[in-house]
């Protein structure tokens, strides 16, 4: 299956016009934006032809879109939270794309501390290191957390030799709704199928896809070795481990594991 270009600029939620779509027919994951996401995240956008960045719901200060889990290379267990503090401008009901880093200068200098101080010692620091630059420059530029860690995560998929495209939910058309957000945004980029994730296969009507010729497709990766790990701490551990190449392999037989051979 071909895919798109990955997208490299930030789009303006206000922005009026009408996003490039991918071609009809791919499969396309919808989620928030996460801070150097954990492995089994970034698992299931690799497996898709397309991620929607799920950009106009409500922030969650507990989830992981201005936070990430750090591992010791030594010593996975060895583990330190890694966070952006975000100022919420309309309280609770703050959209992601609304929230603001809440100080620029003392964040950067933290992600620009942190990571090296666990990574830098990995052979593959290096390439790693040259993309995390663009991601810094991002505090100079921005004062939203949600371009950042979207950011993070599209430096991890192209390190990873991912070629699909990013879409965001504020700039598609989608009603309300838990389930009807979701199906209309995949119904919106012609997706035949959508990769739900195990948290979303307990409140998902998968009707309201089926209806609209939208298959749901459980991604469950592997639960045991280093994927068990992988649901609680950030990709970078296992990138910075193993290099691009073999993570990126991995990843396709999990996506093999999961029955999505279509886009393996």
């Amino acid at each position: 299956m071909p895919r798109t270009n990955l997208s490299s600029t930030t789009a303006s939620p206000a922005a009026s016009s009408t996003p490039d779509l991918p071609p009809a027919g791919g499969l396309c994951a919808i989620h928030q934006p996460n801070l150097f996401p954990r492995l089994t995240t970034l698992a299931k956008l690799f497996a898709a032809d397309y991620w929607i960045v799920l950009d106009d719901v409500q922030f969650a200060r507990r989830d992981y879109q201005h936070r990430t889990r750090l591992a010791s290379l030594d010593d996975p267990q060895r583990r330190q939270w890694l966070t952006i503090p975000t100022h919420l401008p309309d309280g609770r009901q703050t959209a992601i794309r609304e929230a603001q880093i809440a100080d620029l200068a003392r964040s950067r200098r933290r992600l620009g501390q942190m990571l090296p101080h666990y990574y830098q010692a990995s052979r593959h620091w290096p390439v790693f290191g040259r993309e995390l630059a663009s991601v810094l420059d991002l505090f100079t530029m921005t004062d939203k957390t949600a371009e950042v860690a979207e950011a993070s995560t599209r430096v991890l998929l192209g390190l990873l030799g991912w070629s699909g495209k990013i879409l965001r939910s504020s700039r598609l058309p989608a009603r309300p709704g838990r389930t009807r957000r979701l199906a209309d945004l995949a119904e919106a980029t012609g997706a035949r199928g959508y990769l739900c994730g195990t948290g979303g296969l307990k409140y998902l009507e998968t009707d309201v896809f089926t209806t609209r010729g939208i298959e749901v497709i459980p991604f469950r990766p592997p639960t045991s070795g280093a994927w068990q790990a992988g649901r609680q701490i950030s990709a970078v551990h296992f990138l910075m481990r193993i290099g691009p190449k073999p993570l990126a392999d991995q990843m396709r037989a999990a996506a093999l594991l999961g029955d999505l051979r279509s886009v393996a």
